[in-house]
């Protein structure tokens, strides 16, 4: 299979354009304007870092999604954000190009701007984070704020799950009426000074829209593909998470079920005596 071209050298080399040693925040805005969309995965520990990385992943979100698919919880919101930090801070370590953004997580930046300030502040000084990304259509202070000290934002608004209780569980958002309203936020949020706009779970129809409303990159989970960009959970793209996926998953491999078949080889050797055999001896 030929290689295929990757966003600014990451991965693959190509011919077109020499690689960069760091994905920065307006390569992704030069990359809206010429029309190429590009990709953002999970990642929670360096060794899936540096594997998304050298296949050409321009963005690395570190999520609040750890508290579900790392740490063993029901939902985001127990994570906090002296558990994050490690995670953060073993991404960028690993990360030579993409750009990694840390999650907020719940609790740590909703009370005010001056919160959310010194939360981002740790995520930058301690963890190494390229920028931050926080919930919600009405944080446009602690986006403000934000981006005034030097700190990069993306935003997030459709379904938030951070705000899960008050919105009625895992619901579509944006539907009729509704569908303005987030147009309206991802502008307000647009000239706050985000660099992006994360949709999540809105009809595909909605997530065009907001994307033609705005000059930054819009990134999709669930919002169709009108979106500039399109995000998922690793655990989820690569199979590693069985059962009942949402709808906009799609796996990419069986993760699990190559850990699985190669945990059974290894008992199975361990019990024959075969493992370690004289050549994994001393």
């Amino acid at each position: 299979m030929s290689e295929q071209p990757t966003p600014y050298g990451i991965g693959a080399t190509t011919t077109a354009q020499p690689p960069l040693k760091r994905i920065r925040i307006p390569h992704l805005r030069e990359m809206k304007e010429r029309g190429e969309k590009w990709a953002m995965l999970t990642a929670y520990d360096m060794y899936t870092a540096a594997t998304f990385d050298e296949a050409g992943i321009p963005v690395l979100l570190v999520g609040d999604s750890a508290s579900n698919n790392v740490l063993g919880n029901k939902t985001s919101l127990p994570v906090t954000v002296d558990e994050l930090l490690p995670l953060v801070r073993a991404v960028s370590g690993a990360a030579r190009r993409a750009l990694v953004v840390a999650d907020l997580p719940f609790g740590s930046y909703e009370a005010s701007a001056e919160q959310c300030f010194h939360t981002a502040v740790r995520f930058m000084k301690e963890a190494g984070a390229h920028a931050v990304k926080l919930e919600g259509e009405h944080m446009v202070p602690q986006v403000e704020l934000l981006t005034r000290s030097g700190i990069p934002v993306m935003a997030h608004i459709g379904f938030t799950p951070q705000a899960e209780h008050s919105i009625g569980g895992y619901r579509v958002q944006g539907r009729g009426e509704d569908a303005q309203r987030l147009v309206s936020a991802a502008k307000s949020l647009e000239a706050a000074g985000a660099f992006a706009v994360l949709v999540e779970m809105v009809p595909g129809g909605v997530g065009a829209q907001i994307t033609r409303s705005v000059a930054v990159p819009t990134v999709g989970i669930g919002a169709g593909n009108g979106c500039d960009a399109q995000v998922l959970v690793w655990q989820d793209m690569a199979g590693l998470r069985t059962g009942r996926l949402p709808r906009f998953v799609k796996q990419y491999a069986d993760v699990h079920g190559v850990l699985r078949e190669a945990a059974g080889d290894f008992a199975a050797e361990v019990a024959a005596g075969a493992f370690p055999a004289p050549e994994h001896s001393f």
